[in-house]
């Protein structure tokens, strides 16, 4: 069984962590551009991997958010395409999941 509040609670906890996280690469990424043309390249460089990790952390953000709408539903721990339980060894690990095993394969 389950236990939605523990995960309830991970998952706020990573949702806060991933807040902070993206006002820090926002911010980092508003400064100024060095005037020097070398300088500038490789802080380009830089803003991209920021830009990518932004990327991936407002994709979890989504899913994070999914999974508390999932818990509001009363659907969190079913998997959304064939509707089987997701095993609690999996939501310790992917908290967030929609899918089991199974489904998670075949997307």
């Amino acid at each position: 069984m389950t236990d939605v509040n523990a995960r309830k609670t991970q998952l706020m906890s990573r949702l806060k962590e991933l807040d902070s996280r993206l006002h820090v690469i926002e911010d980092q990424l508003d400064d100024p551009r060095p005037s020097d043309w070398e300088e500038a390249a490789v802080e380009r460089e830089g803003d991209e991997v920021l830009e990518s990790l932004g990327t991936q952390g407002e994709a979890e953000i989504r899913r994070i958010r999914a999974a508390l709408q999932r818990m509001r539903d009363g659907t969190y721990g079913e998997c959304v395409t064939c509707g089987e339980t997701i095993s609690e060894e999996r939501l310790k690990v992917l908290p967030d999941t929609p899918f089991c095993k199974s489904c998670a394969k075949a997307h």
